[in-house]
């Protein structure tokens, strides 16, 4: 069976099914989809929230059944630090990039306001990686590395007493933005009474918060029973071990206290199997898929809104992106235009100003240099005159010099001739 699709306008799609005379070929899709996706291999990303000591790095080496050879972390760290680790695993023919994002020092401080934004920043912070490819001119997304986080395992301390503060404002703020699974550590420290009240406590807490946990799908008849019943079992009441012991002829991953042993795969003892079953061989997939639709999404929406994109103009009517980037090409450049002008009236009052005050300041010393010439021609005239005047009493001096020495002589002569 075909179909035959007649385009009558963007919204209106008609479709007529038509038969096919014989095989086309196209029903081997999927096998060529599965042998693609085998050759690039698969990203899973997993972040471990919770407070120092409670079993993150061993429950993660359980899961995989591997040793990822973390170091442990102090209890004296000032601020909460995400380390981000990747490792490349390999199962059959079937290769998986592994990211495992721990948060140190999560919970340490004596003052736990902040403690959540560390993590949040980081989420976002991927997710922007993210959109920066997405939103280049020549892209690379399939071989880039995509280290937004799949899934947030939250490690509840088993106090038997319900959900701290800083565990509802935490997942609260985190429900939006990545896949959350509730986990209770190192749940072989309390009885099963105490640990069934205690999930029934989470889980009213969570509902009464309104925080929203990742919940395993049931649209999909194969899985639907069994993720059904999965979900009743949240929040998954862990044990992790790196040790092993023989029961029997078999190593089985065990705790070993003095008064038993605490078998990690043993439904009855915990629900590592459940958490196992669900997180990694059953559902990795649908949480790689709500990642990219539901929690990406929103965040690239919430960004293209801030960048000034939107799908409806002001009049309510779609509006393509290329339509939305001219229009605000446009306004940008009528922006530019605007403070070019702006600036360049700016530059010619200036220039104005400055012209007025180099006239101002001309004016001044022309002034002044009429006034020093002014008082120079005074100071030459007062020199002249004192000049003519030494000259004349120089001259009078002479003269009356003179005249006493006529005097002087007549006398003498006149004495001379009465002898």
């Amino acid at each position: 069976m075909s179909v035959e699709v007649d385009f009558v306008d963007k919204k209106e799609v008609h479709l007529r099914s038509l038969k096919q005379s014989g095989h086309v070929g196209f029903d081997s899709l999927p096998d060529q989809l599965v042998n693609k996706s085998v050759q690039n291999g698969f990203v899973f990303n997993v972040m471990c929230i919770g407070e120092t000591g409670l079993g993150k790095s061993t429950l993660m080496d359980t899961l995989f059944n591997t040793s990822f050879e973390s170091t442990p972390s102090p209890h004296t760290l000032p601020s909460v630090k995400l380390k981000a680790h990747t490792y490349e695993l390999q199962e059959s023919n079937v290769r998986l990039k592994l990211t495992i994002c721990d948060t140190v020092g999560y919970g340490d401080q004596i003052n736990k306001d902040d403690s959540f934004k560390a993590v949040v920043d980081y989420i976002d912070a991927q997710f922007e990686n993210y959109l920066q490819e997405e939103l280049k001119i020549k892209r690379s997304l399939v071989t880039c590395h995509d280290s937004r986080i799949h899934i947030c395992l939250y490690f509840i301390c088993p106090t038997g007493h319900g959900l701290k503060s800083l565990d509802l404002v935490c997942m609260k703020k985190l429900d939006s933005k990545v896949n959350i699974i509730p986990v209770i550590a190192k749940a072989d420290t309390i009885s099963k009474v105490e640990l069934q009240r205690f999930k029934a406590k989470i889980i009213q807490e969570l509902n009464t918060n309104g925080v929203h946990i990742y919940q395993f799908p049931t649209d999909d008849e194969t899985v639907a029973e069994t993720n059904t019943s999965m979900n009743s079992h949240i929040p998954f009441a862990v044990v992790g071990s790196t040790e092993f012991i023989k029961v029997g002829n078999k190593l089985i991953r065990a705790r070993q206290y003095p008064w038993g042993t605490v078998q990690v795969e043993n439904e009855t003892h915990c629900d590592f199997v459940k958490l196992r079953e669900m997180l990694i061989r059953t559902n990795m997939e649908d949480m790689r898929e709500k990642t990219h639709t539901r929690h990406y999404e929103l965040y690239r929406q919430k960004r293209l809104e801030q960048m000034g994109f939107s799908d409806v103009d002001s009049d309510n009517k779609p509006i393509s992106f290329q339509q939305t980037f001219e229009a605000k090409r446009s306004n940008h450049l009528a922006e530019l235009q605007s403070k070019e002008e702006e600036v360049r009236q700016m530059f010619v009052q200036r220039v104005k100003e400055k012209e007025a005050e180099l006239k101002e300041s001309e004016k001044d010393l022309h002034a002044k240099f009429e006034k020093l010439k002014r008082d120079h021609a005074e100071e030459k005239r007062k020199l002249e005159e004192s000049r003519k005047a030494l000259e004349e009493d120089y001259l009078d001096f002479q003269r009356r010099k003179q005249q006493l020495a006529t005097a002087h002589h007549t006398l003498t002569l006149g004495k001379s001739k009465k002898k």
